[in-house]
């Protein structure tokens, strides 16, 4: 019913109660009832896996999904180009200022409440998760879903949790989350999920430590690679590889770092007039009252890598200026770049030798990986860059979903599909 509910909700009026009149006992049987299931899909997030590094290191499971299936040039995030943002559009098709997650740390001055991937109690609260995601689409049209590890995953929202889920565990090695994954498609056919998500934080964290052309990375991307493998291999050994749509991606790519090119905002302001709600390399400042003005003056030219934007300033191209948790300063480290201040460098000295991501989404550095393949899919072709926002769309038409309100569109993603 929830899903002819959908098709109807915004005709109104005496059409829409004649409408709805006419379709209640031909829905009845949906009520309570699951519907036959679609292939399942199973979606990879490779964290920081850039659109480049599979010319860094040898990558023969992901190099063999895409010669049977599709790759695009690269995948373009929404802005920040940060970990949770990032995945939670995937999922919603929503820019971060209409689903909310506009930041890995952030402050909601309604809630009085911040935020940041450390702290649990607040992942876990579904008042900062806006939106709907893929799997509460498929939860509330009659799939199970199982969204292992993902952003938002943890949280009661629209008041459904998935069928399955777990809290993030990093210490769980990639071959038991393989495992995992695979005991749910064993399961019987009205029980099994038909979207899965797996997640893999290997390359993020070796490219944040050492930049993203070290030794350690590269390892790193062997380490994903052979997870993919084991999850295709699973697939083979159960009949199943050509029966389920597997989507590889990434949420952003790496930029290399340096203490040479660091800006130090205390050069400019007094930090103790300001909330520094995040640092880098997306300034988020929150001046005491009647300090805005004079805190934005101070940084507007302050350093030649560094933009600085009021909120109702900031790029259109952005769309990041619409909710609440965006910042009435807002400040934007060029590529490579990083924003922190005297006293926390002196005490780190080596924390900015590595990389980090954040930066302009159309930064070259910043592009992502997408590789999919299975029924839906087509074989062996490369397409140009596409934009993560529109991927939810394509989701839920795999899954033969109807899509919540989203700022994504089907048309533009077409060229992946059969």
């Amino acid at each position: 019913m929830i899903r002819i509910w959908r098709r109807i909700r915004n005709l109104g009026g005496v059409f829409g109660v004649a409408v709805i009149a006419a379709v209640v006992v031909a829905a009845a049987g949906e009520c309570g009832v699951r519907r036959s299931a679609p292939a399942p899909m199973i979606l990879v997030s490779l964290d920081g896996f850039g659109w480049d590094l599979l010319d860094k290191a040898p990558t023969p499971a992901l190099d063999r999904l895409a010669a049977r299936g599709v790759r695009a040039e690269k995948l373009v995030p929404i802005f920040p180009t940060k970990t949770f943002p990032n995945h939670y559009t995937i999922v919603t098709g929503l820019y971060a200022e209409h689903h909310g997650i506009v930041a890995n740390n952030m402050y909601d001055p309604v809630m009085n409440a911040r935020f940041s991937l450390g702290n649990r109690e607040a992942v876990a609260d579904g008042r900062w998760w806006g939106g709907e995601p893929i799997w509460v689409t498929a939860e509330q049209q009659g799939l199970r879903a199982a969204p292992l590890f993902w952003p938002g995953s943890e949280a009661e929202i629209e008041g459904v949790r998935p069928s399955f889920w777990q809290a993030y565990d990093g210490s769980i090695p990639n071959a038991e989350l393989v495992k995992q994954v695979l005991g749910w498609l064993d399961l019987p056919a009205g029980e099994r999920p038909s979207f899965i998500t797996l997640y893999f934080s290997d390359v993020d964290g070796a490219a944040h430590r050492s930049g993203p052309e070290s030794e350690a990375t590269k390892r790193a991307i062997q380490a994903v690679d052979n997870a993919v493998a084991l999850l295709i291999a699973g697939l083979r050994d159960r009949g199943m590889v050509d029966d389920v749509n597997v989507v590889v991606l990434s949420d952003h790519g790496m930029a290399a770092t340096s203490s040479d090119r660091v800006i130090f905002i205390d050069d400019y302001i007094d930090l103790s007039t300001v909330d520094v709600i995040d640092w880098n390399p997306v300034l988020a400042l929150r001046p005491e009252a009647g300090e805005e003005q004079t805190v934005y003056a101070a940084l507007a030219d302050a350093h030649p890598h560094l933009n600085v934007y009021r909120k109702q300033d900031i790029p259109e191209r952005f769309h990041f200026r619409d909710h609440v948790r965006i910042q009435p300063i807002v400040g934007v480290a060029d590529e490579g770049w990083s924003v922190s201040s005297r006293p926390f460098v002196r005490a780190r000295p080596d924390r900015h030798q590595g990389g980090n991501h954040g930066y302009d989404n159309l930064a070259p550095s910043m592009g992502a990986l997408f590789i999919a393949a299975g029924p839906a899919f087509r074989d062996g072709e490369v397409v140009p860059p596409l934009q993560n926002i529109h991927l939810y769309e394509m989701f839920c038409a795999i899954l033969d979903l109807d899509p919540a309100p989203n700022d994504g569109s089907l048309d533009s993603v077409r060229v992946l599909l059969r």
